[in-house]
């Protein structure tokens, strides 16, 4: 289990990609009375519960499986995957109740409905790295009188990213695809898709040490968290997502129990080298530097409370304190800095 709680700033910029479309038409999500770029929670969730399982090959509890073609689990049936026995095998609910009637032969469906939710419980939460991350509601059901559900509360939780500059309208573009749009025809299909030419975007998060306990969130899960955030990033290779480079990381572990200072990326800013170009403008990360002043004078003021300071920043990325360029880990004397390894 983990015994300090964190809070995680994280920092990477998109370039002619879509960091996370709407439902509507796919566009990028724009704030409209701000014109600064909007990305998910379940976005960055979903970056990181992919890398986990195509990189790392831990279980995720929320992810698309067929089990016919052309038909995808719902959460019922996902839930009943960890309907096992003792040695690890899939059993279906006639074995299960087969096995429990051989000690009490008038079990009530109520009874038989709570064995089995307990099996899927732990179960689920001991297999999947996600639902220890992230919680989960899961639907469970013996039959159609007997129905209940798994809830745990995620230690990790996050805030919607936000581009930390105005990014403008999203850019449409046509294309023609590769084939035809139907039998015979001599046209092929047109494509159209939105994007973003640049938007530097930052996310905040809170790791919860009180909520740790009961997901059984452990070090070891936190390390791929963290590995999660920014590799899964850099590994987005997808049409719409490819373009994707993360460009800082802090962990802020605290030593003092149920403390946290909050809103860290509300004390980060962006400052472009040249003052008179439009946000809307910025095309790399070579144009701006990341101002964090303000965050440094929190966490000096903070610094008793504060156990150490974990990060990875990306050579590109200029920081800046009071107007001058400093390292990442010289920003506040007196704290730890260690860095990520991953």
């Amino acid at each position: 289990m983990i015994k300090n709680r964190s809070e995680i700033l994280f920092i990477y910029d998109v370039t002619d990609a879509n960091p996370n479309g709407d439902v509507d038409e796919n566009k990028p999500r724009i704030d409209e009375a701000t014109g600064y770029n909007i990305v998910t929670d379940v976005r960055l969730k979903r970056t990181i519960r992919d890398y986990l399982y195509k990189f790392r090959e831990k279980e995720i509890f929320i992810r698309e499986i067929e089990y016919e073609p052309g038909k995808i689990q719902d959460a019922k049936l996902r839930a009943e995957d960890f309907l096992l026995d003792e040695k690890g095998n899939k059993i279906s609910k006639s074995e299960l109740e087969k096995n429990l009637k051989k000690e009490k032969p008038k079990i009530s469906g109520e009874e038989l409905l709570q064995v089995m939710k307990k099996i899927i419980e732990d179960n689920a939460k001991n297999l999947c790295i996600d639902i220890r991350l992230f919680g989960v509601t899961m639907p469970v059901e013996w039959d159609e009188k007997n129905r209940d559900s798994i809830t745990y509360t995620g230690p990790v939780q996050f805030k919607f990213g936000r581009s930390l500059h105005k990014v403008g309208e999203p850019t449409l573009i046509r294309g023609t695809g590769a084939f035809a749009s139907e039998p015979g025809a001599k046209q092929k299909t047109i494509r159209e898709e939105y994007i973003l030419p640049y938007s530097l975007i930052a996310f905040y998060g809170i790791i919860n040490e009180n909520a740790s306990k009961e997901t059984g969130l452990t070090e070891e899960d936190v390390e791929l968290l963290l590995d999660g955030i920014w590799n899964g990033t850099k590994n987005l290779i997808t049409r719409s997502k490819v373009g994707q480079m993360p460009r800082l990381i802090l962990q802020v572990i605290y030593k003092e129990k149920n403390y946290h200072i909050g809103e860290l990326d509300h004390r980060i800013k962006l400052i472009k080298n040249n003052p008179n170009q439009r946000d809307e403008e910025i095309r790399r990360i070579e144009e701006v530097k990341l101002d964090v002043t303000e965050l440094a004078d929190v966490l000096e003021k903070n610094k008793e409370k504060i156990e150490k300071i974990r990060y990875k920043k990306d050579k590109y990325l200029e920081i800046i304190k009071k107007g001058e360029t400093i390292e990442i880990n010289k920003i506040v004397e007196g704290i730890k800095f260690e860095e990520l390894t991953f």
